[in-house]
């Protein structure tokens, strides 16, 4: 009798030691599955919410319309810079207009400017005028890409860099590149709004 009761105390850790490895595998395995899934996860996400997604879209195919783009010299494009704002901010483009050509890589700089007595986090929006325009309209870098934190009356400028495809229609002179700037955490504004994304 006492004999079968040890047995069967000695073959209690061997049942808890091999569920307790079972537990620990499918942890392991689901943290895996977890880390695969974060990229697919953390795009879908952009999608639904409207942030970051410009990144993902505008830089898919930048460089193969660099590589595949030349200089069109028998054309100039003329580009306008605007901006708008929508809370305590400055934005202002260093740059009004300019005259390109096609498949020529241009840089512009924005000012953007807290002018709060507190920390602001804010993203920009791009929107393209004529619409149809915005599909030959290849940025590179770009501050709209991510957010942005800037102090208590900080001023900073940030670049955009970007190609017009020589593929732009003929009956299309003139591109007018717009931003507007929206303070991110606010009551009622928990992402910047998608507006004309694909931008």
């Amino acid at each position: 009798m006492n004999n079968s009761s040890e047995l069967k105390a000695n073959s209690h850790p061997s049942a808890e030691h091999r569920a307790m490895v079972t537990k620990l595998i499918t942890i392991v395995i689901c943290m895996f599955g977890f880390g695969y899934a974060l990229v697919p996860i953390y795009k879908k996400l952009c999608e639904v919410t409207g942030i970051n997604i410009l990144a993902f879209r505008e830089k898919e195919n930048t460089q193969a319309v660099i590589k595949n783009s030349q200089i069109d010299t028998s054309r100039l494009i003329t580009v306008e810079f605007d901006a708008n704002v929508q809370g305590p901010w400055r934005m202002i483009p260093t740059k009004k207009s300019l005259q390109i050509h096609p498949g020529q890589l241009i840089t512009v700089m924005y000012e953007i400017a807290n002018q709060q007595d507190r920390v602001i986090t804010g993203q920009a929006i791009p929107s393209y005028a004529p619409k149809n325009s915005m599909a030959h309209f290849q940025k590179i870098e770009c501050f709209c890409f991510t957010q942005h934190t800037l102090a208590a009356h900080e001023v900073k400028q940030y670049p955009v860099t970007f190609v017009v495809d020589p593929a732009l229609p003929k009956d299309i002179p003139t591109i007018t590149l717009s931003y507007t700037f929206f303070e991110l955490g606010l009551p009622g504004i928990k992402q910047a709004p998608k507006g004309n994304l694909g931008e």
